[in-house]
């Protein structure tokens, strides 16, 4: 089954498929742009979107409610009611296709606007400009895709300056670098110049392609006990597999 939101200006065509329990969002190519489990609708079903969440390893989970999340582009609003519902942080989101924020609230259970949760219909590159953002966002999560999905959207060191000013002093990014045209060591080398050295980690790929970068602010490594027992308390306080995280994810030696 296939439904379709045709939109008024020109931006691309958001529809979506359903197979089984899962609910996948498309902006009118067969390009997968987020998924939903439909009996499980606030969990993470995406091994990358788990891996999004990797921030959690670098702060003490009493003082997650606390702190604040900024999603740049909303696609299944799998991050976003993650953050705001599992997590109960103060969450907002940019989104610059209106059509895509309808989607989500008709068909992928997006929660309506409440005094934790801000939807905000703009061009992520002129919003996290604005300087109410500024060194207020303790989790940035960038997931910046077209309906070809070739390469990130937004990719320059300008953009992941404007990333950088958005964080807390302890605040991280997690970045999808995934694409058809995309080049992961030239996006990898603009985020370790804008971060620099000691605060960028990265995963392996995913078998999907997806290769998830973490940069935090400022360069605080946890130890290896600390790693090992935030993986443990991760996936016991939120479900998220983190059994291979370990292996998997490292400091880039910059």
């Amino acid at each position: 089954m296939t439904r379709r939101i045709t939109p008024a200006i020109a931006l691309p065509e958001v529809n979506f498929s359903d197979e089984g329990d899962m609910r996948f969002l498309h902006l009118g190519t067969p390009w997968v742009q987020g998924m939903m489990s439909i009996k499980q609708p606030f969990d993470l079903k995406l091994e990358y979107a788990e891996r999004m969440m990797a921030w959690l390893l670098f702060v003490t989970p009493p003082s997650v409610p606390k702190r604040h999340a900024m999603q740049l582009g909303l696609g299944a609003a799998s991050l976003t009611k993650f953050c705001h519902n599992k997590l109960r942080m103060q969450t907002t989101v940019v989104e610059l296709n209106p059509q895509v924020v309808l989607a989500c609230r008709t068909w992928f259970k997006l929660p309506p606007e409440d005094k934790r949760l801000k939807v905000v219909v703009a061009d992520a590159a002129l919003e996290i400009q604005r300087p109410v953002w500024h060194q207020t966002v303790d989790a940035l999560q960038v997931d910046l895709y077209d309906e070809e999905a070739d390469g990130p959207v937004l990719d320059s060191e300008d953009f992941y300056s404007d990333c950088r000013r958005l964080l807390t002093d302890d605040g991280c990014m997690t970045v999808n670098l995934f694409g058809r045209l995309s080049s992961y060591d030239e996006s990898l080398r603009k985020i370790v110049k804008v971060f620099g050295p000691g605060t960028v980690w990265a995963f392996k790929p995913t078998k999907e392609g997806n290769s998830i970068v973490l940069a935090q602010r400022t360069p605080r490594p946890p130890s290896m006990d600390q790693l090992v027992e935030r993986c443990h308390d991760i996936q016991q306080r939120w479900k998220i597999r983190t059994s291979t995280w370990l292996h998997m994810f490292n400091p880039l030696q910059s």
